[in-house]
């Protein structure tokens, strides 16, 4: 089978990648316009291209038996950097997809969907999108629904290692209070009483691949474990003995509380996350303790800080340049 992954080079690209060259039964071509990366060396065919670039994505789609896409102005700080532009990739390409590709197609969404609500949330839950990344994603559920081709992963937030490549986020929860364990030996948890389902970036990846020859259609919710803040707080807490972690009911706290059931995902095609929190938290401190991350504060590592740098460089183009500067 000859896969595209668009948005091969990213985060969850990595694992994705991993998982298709381990199976060594498929034609794998990632297509990326590189906005993070200085360069791809993994030992797979690349396009440099951006998903805007329809002449040159429209070829990549023409070779292709299955599609996972994977592109994205990722996270709610990230897309209320610039709107136009996260519509435009989130939401607008995906319509375009859907309207161009009648073969298979894997779409990573976001849990972020199901916005602030009571309850363990289903694929039947109403659904409060309390952001723009949510409701551009939303959007893209929309126009890939309409397709009989179509399978939608709503992610819970990710965190772990992807691979030996694609840079590492710390702007995820769980490594993002691992790096601060570890550099500062303090942090403050805002509220806490939030709920989020957590989610290794590699039990992402496992489910995608694993499904690129199923019949299965439809909307999935994947999660390891649901965690209120607090508790994750007090798990990292413990790889770390002797850090202190306050705890403070005002201040920058994220509104989103939801707790999701992933039964629908386990009953159709067996989804079991086999990877912990717990050994999330470990795999990012080995990176930090082995100093394989030379400057934690680059901002590479955050998808919003690092849109807000090439907004702030207008000569500075957004990946492969189409027609507009950031």
């Amino acid at each position: 089978m000859n896969v595209l992954v668009v948005g091969g080079a990213g985060y969850v690209g990595g694992a994705v990648t991993d998982r298709l060259l381990a199976a060594g039964s498929h034609s794998v071509r990632v297509y990326d316009s590189l906005l993070y990366e200085a360069e791809y060396r993994k030992p797979v065919e690349f396009v440099f291209g951006d998903v805007r670039e329809d002449a040159r994505l429209a070829g990549q789609l023409r070779w292709a038996d299955a599609v996972i896409w994977l592109a994205a102005v990722v996270g709610d700080q990230a897309c209320s950097t610039d709107a136009e532009l996260s519509v435009a990739i989130n939401q607008q390409r995906v319509e375009w997809l859907a309207r161009r590709f009648d073969r298979r197609i894997l779409f990573l969404s976001t849990c972020s969907v199901y916005g602030a609500a009571e309850g363990l949330l289903d694929e039947e839950s109403a659904l409060n999108p309390l952001s723009l990344y949510a409701q551009t994603k939303l959007a893209a559920e929309r126009h890939l629904e309409a397709a009989s081709n179509a399978m939608i992963f709503r992610l819970g937030t990710l965190f772990g290692v992807s691979d030996h490549f694609s840079r590492i986020r710390l702007d995820l929860v769980v490594n993002t209070l691992t790096a601060r364990a570890f550099f500062h030996r303090r942090f403050t948890v805002f509220g806490g009483a939030q709920y989020r389902p957590l989610l290794h970036v590699r039990d992402a990846a496992d489910a995608v691949v694993d499904n690129l020859q199923t019949a299965h259609t439809g909307v999935y919710n994947l999660h390891q474990v649901n965690l209120e803040i607090r508790e994750l707080a007090h798990l990292v807490e413990r790889q770390f003995p002797g850090i202190s972690v306050s705890g403070v009911n005002t201040g920058p706290a994220d509104p989103r509380t939801y707790r999701v059931s992933s039964g629908k995902a386990q009953q159709i095609f067996g989804f079991s996350p086999r990877r912990t929190v717990s050994e999330g938290v470990e795999e990012v401190k080995q990176l930090l303790e082995q100093r394989r991350i030379r400057d934690v504060n680059n901002r590479r590592y955050s998808n919003a800080d690092f849109i807000k740098s090439l907004l702030d460089a207008p000569a500075t183009p957004l990946g492969y340049e189409v027609g507009r500067k950031i």
